[in-house]
C-alpha cells in the first residue's frame, strides 16, 4: 500500500470516516477491505462511493489505468468484504454490476464525483462498477 493511501486510511479512521486534509476533504470516501486472492491477507483501500438504494457503489477505475485495481481482483475471488463508512465498520457482499445496470450506476457516481468522467476516456477497458450489500447482523 502506498504511503499516501495509508495516510488517508489513518485519517479516515481517526475522524469517523471523514478526511481532514488533502483532496478528499468533504467527499464521500470509505475504506474497503478485501482478502488478498493470493495472500489471504487483509487489504484496505480508500474509495469514493455513492449509493443505489440500500447498496453502496464503488468504481474500479484506478484513475483510468489500463488494468483493474488489485482490490477488484480480490473481491471477484472472495466477495466477502469489510466496509468502513462514517466511522462504522460492517461486513458486506460485493457483486459486479450487470451490463444492463452498469451505465446508470457509473453515471450516478460521476454526478457526485465528476473526476470519474475522465477516467473512461483514458482507458479502453470497461471500468467495472461494484455494488456492496451490507450483511444483516445475526440476531
Amino acid at each position: 500500500m502506498s504511503d499516501w493511501n495509508r495516510g488517508l486510511i489513518d485519517d479516515l479512521r481517526a475522524h469517523e470516516g471523514h478526511a481532514t486534509s488533502g483532496p478528499f476533504v468533504g467527499r464521500q470516501v470509505l475504506i474497503l477491505t478485501t482478502t488478498g486472492a493470493k495472500t489471504g491477507e487483509a487489504h484496505p483501500a480508500p474509495l469514493a462511493w455513492t449509493r443505489s438504494g440500500d447498496d453502496i457503489v464503488v468504481v474500479a477505475s484506478m484513475g483510468g489505468s489500463p488494468r483493474n485495481p488489485s482490490w477488484f481482483h480480490n473481491l471477484v475471488a472472495d466477495p466477502r468484504v469489510i466496509v468502513e463508512l462514517d466511522g462504522e465498520r460492517f461486513e458486506a457482499i460485493a457483486r459486479v454490476a450487470r451490463p444492463d445496470e452498469r451505465r446508470r450506476l457509473y453515471d450516478g457516481h460521476v454526478e457526485v464525483h465528476p473526476g470519474f468522467r475522465e477516467y473512461e476516456t483514458k482507458t479502453s477497458r470497461v471500468i467495472p462498477v461494484v455494488l456492496l450489500s451490507r450483511v444483516a447482523a445475526a440476531s
